[in-house]
């Protein structure tokens, strides 16, 4: 199963990733640390990446694309994925399409997690994450069910991202809706998009997904 979770910064797209991982087997893929990993293995497509960001130039949709095709070949990839940051816009959802045709995969499902725009600005502020595993928390919405103790692995050192405030949100959010918005209506086209509902509990966000990967 191939699946692409869609949403605002902050929407809980990370959260209700791993989650899916956990219950179905898939792997999260972060567009981000895929990249990262591919520089420092000196792929094909690392080299051109790497060579790219030394000249200040933004990393290319092909070497993307060409980064996303290797490492889905990968063994923990065989029962599916779920897509983390990528598309951002339309051409890149076309290329994706590509790329997966030929390796002989589609895309099941793309899940929009609606959410308030308000919200977010809490939601984002508040949301830190544990320093050894990665697992999601939140200040109010999400915390550890011991205090300063991760679920997952048991680490009491946590982090936060820098740009997890109020200002950068709001220019996040206005690059979300002007870039990457538009490949809703994309995939809507192809039949493939279903929406749920991001305000409620995370424990309810996850039964709506789950009912709709088990449609």
């Amino acid at each position: 199963m191939i699946i692409i979770l869609f949403g605002p910064p902050g929407a809980g797209k990370g959260t209700q990733a791993q989650r899916i991982e956990k219950s179905r087997g898939l792997v999260q893929l972060s567009t981000g640390d895929m990249l990262r990993a591919a520089v420092a293995a000196k792929t094909h497509y690392g080299v051109k990446a790497k060579g790219k960001m030394d000249a200040g130039q933004l990393v290319s949709d092909d070497i993307v694309i060409g980064i996303i095709a290797d490492r889905i070949k990968e063994d923990d990839c065989k029962n599916g994925f779920i897509l983390d940051g990528f598309p951002r816009n339309v051409a890149q959802a076309e290329a994706l399409d590509v790329m997966l045709a030929e390796e002989g995969v589609k895309l099941d499902t793309v899940v929009q997690m609606q959410v308030d725009d308000a919200a977010l600005v809490d939601r984002v502020s508040g949301r830190y994450t544990c320093a050894k595993c990665n697992e999601g928390y939140h200040d109010t919405n999400l915390k550890p069910a011991v205090d300063g103790v991760c679920d997952n692995c048991g680490s009491t050192e946590f982090k936060r991202r820098d740009d997890d405030n109020a200002e950068t949100v709001t220019k996040r959010l206005a690059e979300y809706y002007a870039q990457t918005a538009p490949v809703l209506p994309y995939y809507a086209d192809k039949g493939i998009l279903q929406q749920v509902d991001g305000m409620v509990a995370v424990d309810e966000v996850a039964a709506q997904i789950d009912a709709v990967l088990a449609a």
